[in-house]
């Protein structure tokens, strides 16, 4: 499945990087990164262990040594204390040794007190270097410069360079309004804006997915979940002749069984011969009942009576078929819209043919502008190979593809996924 488009997009998008490697305009531009230093938590914890450690060893090593420290300050004290003794005895009397009496502990004191703030400062002094941490807070975010070389491509080399672009996305089918949409898209994103020299083909890669990504502006319901809303829920299908919407409708029909709802189908194509015949061995083998009335009647009459019958039955859904017709025919298209009129559908799903391409896309305008419609299925999408019905007609109309058939077999009923589309085109 769209397997040329995507050879096509991966060859393009090759000859577009090497053009620009080498026709575009080389600079070399500085660029400023703020970098953070990973040395800020490994500064905060020296700081602590630093602050802990002094008081630990000043208070470790008395407590080791106990008596041994204390025996020597005993000693220092001692001869301190009985040299002033004999001084005092022989020197002074009574009074005077009452004096010194006083003034004894204040000598001591003064004497101890010195080694004390002697031996405190060398705390002091091991912690002001771990001040220095503070000079590197003031370069907690380094600037580095990178010399980086870059490539810049003029509007006018970007038009020379995307022609071959566009001739592969008009080969591929894609709309005209696609083709202008990607266009501009990656003209914004690449003209005159400095691109990395080792990242060409990743920037011209990205913005292409980008730009193909916004071709499906608007998101499929569940429809599973919707037609539970309302009791029966009116499906009409329509579409050109051939397109597949029979095919489409049985698949649908099955698909709802399969999930438990009970499904009615009508028989409104009375113009196409065996048209009626061709849904009846449908329903027969989905084992369905089949609202039908002679060719030539009135479709509407078919669409309304069908809805009558799910209603006295209580079943859940109702599937429309009509006749396929062009656009141009006008008596079909005023036939198309009566039968809206009468059926009042929920739900309005203009199947088309992936393969016919451009000719899908404008048909979908065509229906859409005559009776407005919901949502797409997309029939034969596992034998496209170009893609451009697919990429296309959701942008042009506005409207979700809910379903591409992949088969033809019952089963063969792929839920729409944009995300799976642009990875089965190599984006």
């Amino acid at each position: 499945m769209f397997g040329f488009l995507k050879d096509k997009l991966k060859s393009i998008v090759s000859k577009f990087t090497k053009k620009v490697e080498t026709e575009a305009k080389e600079e070399v531009v500085e660029v400023e990164k703020e970098v953070k230093k990973p040395e800020k938590k490994e500064a905060k914890k020296p700081v602590e262990k630093k602050i802990e450690k002094p008081v630990k060893k000043e208070e470790k090593k008395p407590v080791e040594k106990k008596k041994k420290a204390e025996k020597q300050k005993i000693e220092v004290e001692k001869p301190k204390i009985e040299e002033v003794k004999p001084v005092v005895e022989e020197k002074k009397g009574f009074f005077e040794r009452v004096k010194e009496v006083f003034v004894k502990p204040e000598a001591p004191k003064v004497e101890v007190e010195r080694p004390k703030v002697e031996a405190e400062k060398p705390a002091v002094e091991e912690v002001v270097p771990e001040a220095e941490p503070a000079e590197e807070k003031k370069g907690f975010f380094a600037k580095v410069k990178e010399a980086i070389t870059t490539k810049k491509i003029s509007e006018k080399q970007f038009d020379e360079m995307f022609w071959d672009l566009e001739l592969a996305l008009l080969e591929n089918n894609a709309a005209l309004e696609v083709v202008e949409k990607i266009k501009g898209d990656l003209k914004t994103d690449l003209v005159e804006k400095p691109i990395p020299r080792t990242k060409v083909q990743e920037t011209i890669v990205m913005s292409l997915r980008k730009s193909i990504i916004d071709l499906f502006p608007v998101e499929p319901p569940d429809l599973l979940k919707i037609v539970k809303h309302k009791k029966p829920y009116v499906i009409c299908f329509v579409g050109v002749n051939g397109s597949g919407k029979t095919t489409s409708i049985a698949k649908v029909a099955h698909l709802l069984k399969q999930h438990g709802l009970s499904v009615v189908l009508a028989a409104a194509d009375t113009f196409r011969a065996a048209a009626i015949d061709q849904l009846q061995l449908h329903a027969d083998k989905l084992g369905v009942k089949l609202i039908r009335h002679d060719y030539g009647s009135d479709p509407a009459a078919v669409a309304f009576d069908a809805i009558k019958h799910a209603q006295a039955t209580n079943k859940d859904v109702v599937l429309i078929d009509t006749a396929g017709r062009l656009h141009s025919n006008i008596n079909l298209m005023d036939e198309m819209k009566k039968i809206m009129r009468v059926a009042k559908p929920d739900l309005k799903l203009f199947v088309g043919e992936s393969i016919t391409g451009n000719d899908c896309v404008e048909q979908a305008k065509q229906f859409d502008a005559a009776v407005s419609i919901d949502g797409i299925i997309l029939a034969k999408a596992d034998v496209d190979e170009k893609g451009g019905a697919a990429i296309s007609v959701s942008y042009v109309t506005k409207k979700p593809i809910f379903y591409l058939g992949t088969g033809q077999e019952y089963g063969d009923l792929q839920q729409f996924d944009k995300d799976k589309l642009i990875a089965s085109i190599g984006l």
